[in-house]
């Protein structure tokens, strides 16, 4: 069964079952300055997690496009990837533990509707309890149903327990195991299901979060009202349970990207790591530009060139030279031809956007290798130097170590590892400040913020022209940030035109509102859609104003504010060119 048909599979299964199949949201958030990316399914839907009714109902069920970067050094490995789907399906105050176990299990062992697994490969964890919260016995109870008790394990708030940091719901979760050994680990102790995870003989396939909780200031502080389901099963795992695979690189969906690599490869992998890498990072770069993200030092533009960076790296270690990661793009448009087509339909762009980046790096590379010349000329490189080279140049430890060496010179090697190790942490710091639990942030003055953003988009369309469309925002408590296609510089005169027409609309207290419709009715009325995103059948359209005095129109999850008059000033503090033929505002509300 290949990923195609797992991810149909699993879409009809819960579709049967009342769920309404709604499309991935694009791989940037929209207006979500928590997280650079979205990382997981529920990430899209937190307005309708937080109690706001969804337009398509309290059952819902999707494949989401998600990167994740905080295990970028563990790629490579069996089963992490930066770019993933998660198959989710999600229950809004509506089923809750008992239908979502049974659902899981059917989905996974079914021959008929589901993906046929072996029931005595898998194997279930569930949350053993502490100070905020007594151990889940109901979710216990329900597994053994369908599974032999010896194969449930009961497991600590680090491994079975969600939250989205100090505040909102949270809950226990139930974690189901497959085991991708030949012959089969077979009835194991607690003990040894752990360290057949830390092998990774056993695979998480499977996720059922039990938001039932309620956090404030860091403490469970009760039962919420209303429950949700959050499921989430990462599609490349999955291929890999049913395909009977040992590693996620040897799936179908990574397969033909692996041959090719081999082919250009001169027919011998010189490391196996390092053609993994190469694969995972083109994948996901890709997908990355078909969703509007360019290469560039700031946000998801970095990470796009740190991806493209280092997949020149591996790609020089496996001896092939410049071009390569351009002639695997096409491979991974076909593969996502007919799910998610923005990717074949740009499939030149991301060709030539490729091309450039890593044309771009290899000139850095060489003038790291001037540099790196120079310090070999006074002699021992430091650890600075070398950090410096690395950070600056991209230029590998390896590289250096190996120059400095035919030079008879050495290298603070261990001095570089401290250095790189710093910048680890102070890197995963600021991932941390900036993740906050992956919930946005829905203060007061945030929504303010998103309110403000839908007038200046229909602003600078009034000014400019209707070619302006939205290619990124981000909103903090602070200020809000917004990108736009448009290729000059806007003059003082249309920035004071822009202001004055988002401040006479502030002044008019226009009323807010949105309805939940069709598509096409969406269409009819003119609502705008922002990166090409696709649509379920109903959307939420906000609206300010009304009748004649409608100003704009957008389809958006919110949330927003009720009147235009609690906005206060709009100011426009700075605008400025972020990419070719992209225009980037930043202002704030006095």
């Amino acid at each position: 069964m290949d990923s195609r048909e797992i991810r149909r599979r699993f879409l009809s299964f819960f579709e049967k079952r009342g769920h309404t199949v709604i499309p991935s949201a694009p791989l940037v958030p929209e207006n979500d300055p928590s997280v650079l990316f979205n990382t997981a399914g529920m990430q899209p839907l937190v307005p309708y997690l937080m109690g706001v009714p969804h337009p398509s109902g309290a059952r819902l069920v999707n494949a989401q496009k998600c990167v994740r970067t905080q295990d970028i050094d563990e790629v490579g490995d069996k089963t992490h990837d930066t770019f993933f789907e998660m198959l989710g399906n999600w229950s809004l105050g509506d089923y809750f533990k008992e239908d979502a176990i049974k659902w899981s299990f059917e989905f996974l062992t079914s021959k008929e509707e589901g993906l046929g697994l072996d029931p005595a490969r898998l194997y279930v964890t569930v949350f053993e309890g502490n100070d905020d919260a007594p151990r889940d016995n109901e979710a216990f109870e329900i597994w053994k149903k369908y599974m032999p008790e010896k194969r449930i394990y009961f497991m600590s708030a680090k491994s079975n327990w969600w939250s989205p940091g100090d505040n909102g719901p949270c809950g226990p979760d139930t974690e189901m195991f497959y085991d991708i050994t030949e012959h089969g680990l077979g009835d194991m102790t607690k003990e040894e299901y752990m360290a057949a995870d830390d092998r990774q003989d056993v695979v998480e396939i499977w996720n059922d979060v039990f938001m039932e909780y309620e956090k404030k200031d860091g403490k469970v502080i009760g039962k919420l009202a209303k429950k949700n389901v959050d499921t989430g099963s990462g599609l490349e795992r999955v291929a890999m349970a049913v395909q009977g695979k040992d590693n996620v690189f040897d799936t179908d969906l990574f397969e033909p990207l692996m041959h090719r690599i081999l082919d250009l490869s001169g027919g011998t992998i010189k490391s196996v790591r390092a053609a993994r890498i190469v694969a995972d990072h083109i994948r996901t770069s890709v997908m990355m530009i078909a969703d509007g993200v360019r290469p560039s030092n700031t946000d998801q533009g970095y990470i796009l060139r740190r991806l493209l960076r280092r997949a020149v790296r591996f790609a020089d270690i496996l001896g092939v030279g410049h071009g390569m990661l351009s002639e695997l793009v096409p491979i991974v448009a076909e593969k996502y031809k007919g799910v998610y087509d923005n990717v074949a339909d740009m499939d030149g762009a991301i060709v030539k956007e490729i091309w450039e980046e890593e044309d771009k790096f290899r000139k850095t590379l060489e003038r790291g290798l001037k540099e790196l010349t120079h310090l070999l000329k006074k002699g021992a490189v430091s650890s600075i130097d070398a950090f410096t080279l690395f950070s600056t140049y991209g230029f590998p430890i390896e590289m250096t170590e190996e120059l400095a060496k035919e030079e008879g010179i050495s290298v603070d090697t261990a001095g570089f590892y401290t250095e790189f190790k710093k910048h680890q942490e102070l890197s995963r710091a600021g991932a941390e400040q900036k993740f906050k639990g992956g919930l946005a942030d829905t203060s007061e003055s945030s929504v303010k913020y998103h309110t403000a953003t839908h007038m200046l988009n229909q602003a600078l369309r009034t000014v400019l022209g209707e070619h302006i469309s939205q290619k990124g925002s981000n909103i903090t408590a602070e200020r809000l940030r917004f990108d736009f296609a448009h290729d000059a510089k806007m003059t003082d005169e249309q920035k004071k035109a822009v202001e004055d027409l988002v401040n006479q609309k502030i002044a008019e207290a226009l009323p807010v509102t949105y309805e939940d419709i069709s598509i096409e009715e969406a269409k009819n009325r003119g609502a705008i859609g922002v990166f090409g995103e696709k649509y379920g059948e109903v959307v939420r359209v906000y609206q300010v104003g009304e009748g004649d005095k409608r100003f704009s129109i957008e389809m958006c999850g919110g949330p927003h504010v009720k009147n235009t008059s609690e906005l206060g000033h709009f100011k426009i503090q700075k605008e400025e060119a972020v990419a070719q033929g992209i225009r980037r505002i930043k202002a704030v509300l006095e």
